[in-house]
């Protein structure tokens, strides 16, 4: 546990990323394995429940330090990190900290317990009196989490790698699925002998980054192939040892939700990984399938088990634009091109309907004309394009220069700040947070959050409006004369019956501040609902 402490204290105090990957090395060359597995599981992100919880967290520090709750919940809201606000209101105290970090996390924290609230709280609290402050800190963020110490799954990865000599494509492999943090898996992490592929184990997803200049920067465009950008749920399916897996981009095993595709996947040879888009689509259209809006898509996200009527309601495809696996062979280190044209023989022959379709080659014989087809983006219900390099591998990660996305244009609106609350971590002491609304009659209704896109200057500036111009109180949310306009920006719009104003919109983000518009200058619900696509195409 001290060594652990120490490591995360290093990779805090720190915004360097080759000092972070530098420490995290040095812990690996020498942890003891289960304790490294479990530090390679909270630092990506998959922190397991514990019987202790933030809730218990609170309450053993207000007993702890002699307070009321409500003057705890004014340091909280102070400083912004629970974690960080235990080590500051308990009395510091010197201590040497015992026993390993796997001992803390499998023998203390996830232990199953019939123990009441009370029981809790004065077992966390005779766990604080075995630590010294910098121990408390970080056994409060092991139960709470919200690491924020600017470690991604890419440098533990690339860490792990180095430390141990090993590709970092093959660490990347062995971090995907679903595995628990014990020697035997970091001794599967971190072997030599790459020949390690498991039945249902994914690779790792390559990303496209954003094209920011003109298409014709690219050069010739018969380099390129050009496909549309389905808004659906990036997966893989995979079918090895006649079993069928379907992975989200997420890491996340959703086979149980798509029943269908695990039907049709079925048809393929084993030793077959198909990466593509799950879309929801209308069986109705003709002769091709019609892809559906994000949002029927999400009516089947998150289930376990998806009933009949709704899989007759929302019935889903994959729609397929790479093959990744072939005969049990990998062949990511092939050109796209060549893994093309493998992926629409496979199609073919599976002889089934349409679940399994691979995703359509744009043409045209000009970027000028790709640039006039790329316009009815909106109509297609796409999100514009995805542009790759005939020529290329298929990586791991975000690898600027062989695959591209050219997205349309966002929505923009006008709208007016209506609440505000605090950030998080180093903007704990900042507004940072804010809730817009525009016009609905004579009312002004929410319509989006937005959490980014101001300046630290313009961030500084809001905060002081806000503490100026607070007219009530709600917890940590203020709400303020609604003067600021903003212009926000949107992927898509839906409607959606949970929001008062009927319309969701997807990723806001601050554009700009309309310092030249007043609030009358506003958006109206009636204008936006008219950005809402046609259900035609």
């Amino acid at each position: 546990m001290k060594r652990f402490i120490q490591l995360y204290l290093e990779l805090d105090s720190t915004n360097k990323t080759s000092r972070k990957e530098t420490a995290l090395i040095s812990y690996f060359q020498d942890a003891p394995p289960r304790d490294a597995a479990w530090v390679v599981t909270y630092l990506i992100g998959k922190r397991p429940r514990t019987a202790i919880t933030a809730k218990h967290v609170r309450m053993a520090a207000i007993e702890a330090a002699s307070i009321p709750p409500w003057l705890f919940e004014e340091s909280y809201e102070a400083v912004g990190d629970l974690a960080e606000t235990v080590s500051l209101l308990l009395d510091d105290q010197d201590r040497t900290t015992s026993g390993t970090l796997s001992h803390w996390i499998e023998d203390r924290l996830i232990t199953r317990t019939t123990a009441d609230d009370q029981e809790k709280v004065t077992t966390l609290r005779g766990w604080w009196d075995e630590l010294d402050q910098s121990g408390r800190f970080v056994l409060t963020k092991l139960i709470t989490g919200g690491w924020r110490v600017g470690v991604s799954q890419r440098l533990i990865t690339r860490a792990l790698a180095q430390t141990f000599d090993l590709p970092v494509d093959i660490v990347a492999h062995r971090l995907m699925g679903r595995w628990q943090p014990d020697d035997g898996f970091y001794e599967r992490l971190t072997a030599s002998d790459t020949r390690d592929a498991e039945a249902g184990k994914p690779y790792p997803f390559f990303l496209a980054s954003p094209l920011e200049e003109d298409l014709a920067t690219l050069g010739d465009c018969r380099d390129w192939l050009v496909e549309w950008k389905w808004d659906g749920i990036r997966a893989q399916i995979i079918k090895r040892c006649d079993q069928v897996f379907i992975w989200s981009r997420g890491e996340e095993l959703v086979s149980e939700q798509f029943p269908e595709l695990v039907a049709a996947a079925g048809a393929l040879p084993n030793g077959t990984v198909l990466d593509g888009e799950i879309c929801a689509y209308s069986k109705e259209s003709s002769p091709h399938p019609k892809v559906l809006p994000f949002n029927e898509l999400q009516r089947r996200l998150g289930r376990k088990t998806v009933g009949k009527k709704l899989l007759g309601e929302v019935p889903v495809m994959l729609l397929a634009y790479d093959l990744l696996e072939h005969g049990g062979i990998d062949i990511r280190g092939t050109a796209c091109s060549d893994r093309r044209n493998l992926l629409a023989v496979l199609v073919r022959n599976i002889n089934q309907d349409d679940t399994i379709s691979i995703s359509a080659e744009v043409n045209g014989a000009s970027w000028d004309e790709f640039s006039t087809l790329h316009q009815s983006s909106r109509e297609r219900l796409v999100e514009g394009f995805v542009i790759k390099d005939r020529q290329s591998p298929y990586g791991v990660g975000r690898r600027r220069g062989s695959w591209w996305k050219f997205k349309v244009d966002p929505y923009t609106i006008d709208a007016v700040l209506l609440y505000a609350q605090r950030g998080h971590g180093r903007r704990a002491s900042l507004y940072t947070d804010y809730t817009f609304g525009v016009w609905q009659d004579d009312q002004l209704i929410t319509i989006a959050k937005a959490y980014s896109g101001l300046n630290d200057a313009e961030i500084r500036e809001v905060d002081r409006f806000v503490r100026q111009n607070t007219i009530e109180r709600f917890g940590p949310v203020r709400s303020v004369n609604p003067t600021l306009v903003m212009e926000l920006s949107f992927e898509a719009i839906q409607r959606s019956s949970r929001h008062k104003s009927g319309i969701a919109v997807r990723f806001p983000r601050i554009s700009r501040w309309r310092r030249d518009k007043k609030p009358p200058d506003a958006d109206t619900i009636e204008t936006i609902m008219a950005l809402l696509p046609s259900p035609k195409r």
